[in-house]
């Protein structure tokens, strides 16, 4: 069975190699795929019909968790995050922000490092997402990186640990996640891999259950 293709978008071409941040923002619309780095535009590839369904998924879970406790925001790609260390403007597949640190969201971006980062690998993005975003996110001190791999049906679950280093955390026996960011919310593995996936309001009934 061929796996579905998502047609690629026209390539806008930056007005010059150098932009500013602000800059940036201007030339950038929601339908360029693109982030910011030291100055410079790094354009991104489309997801597949796969990272866009994991992404979504992730996405209502956390969204939907963190809406009825009142823990803060969860957004999704296309939402900047400006990390002035770098400096750099990436655009994480989901962000969480604590709700004490939402005044740092801006229209259209992050001003600052998310609590909780995930990124939803992609064969273009496997080097960026495990290299580069990697240690910018050590660097900004974001507390949990999640890295999903559909691929190789991998997740990884980063924490930062006492020294300001990302620290492995495995799941449980059970394959369970204990997020150390989102108080009292906690992920199987398995259900990343299911065809179809699992139905986000049922899961949400099982997480409240155990929280």
């Amino acid at each position: 069975m061929l796996e579905p293709q998502v047609a690629a978008a026209p390539t806008r071409t930056p007005a010059k190699s150098q932009m500013t941040f602000e800059e940036f923002l201007d030339w950038c619309d929601e339908d360029t795929h693109a982030e910011w780095v030291n100055g410079e535009i790094v354009m991104t590839s489309l997801a597949s019909a796969q990272h866009q369904d994991i992404k979504r998924f992730l996405f209502v879970l956390l969204r939907q968790f963190v809406r009825r406790n009142k823990l803060g925001k969860v957004l999704d790609a296309p939402v900047l995050m400006r990390l002035p260390h770098v400096p750099s403007g990436r655009e994480p597949d989901i962000l969480f922000v604590r709700a004490e640190n939402t005044n740092r969201l801006r229209d259209t971006y992050l001003d600052g490092p998310a609590d909780l980062v995930v990124e939803i690998i992609s064969p273009e993005s496997i080097a960026r997402d495990r290299g580069d975003k990697f240690v910018e996110y050590e660097q900004a001190g974001i507390p949990e990186y999640w890295l999903i791999d559909p691929i190789r049906r991998r997740a990884e679950f980063y924490v930062l640990n006492a020294t300001g280093m990302y620290e492995l955390i495995n799941p449980d026996p059970r394959g369970i996640f204990q997020s150390r960011v989102v108080d009292g919310f906690w992920l199987r593995v398995e259900w990343l891999w299911q065809d179809p996936l699992p139905l986000e309001e049922d899961l949400l009934a099982e997480i409240r259950k155990r929280a």
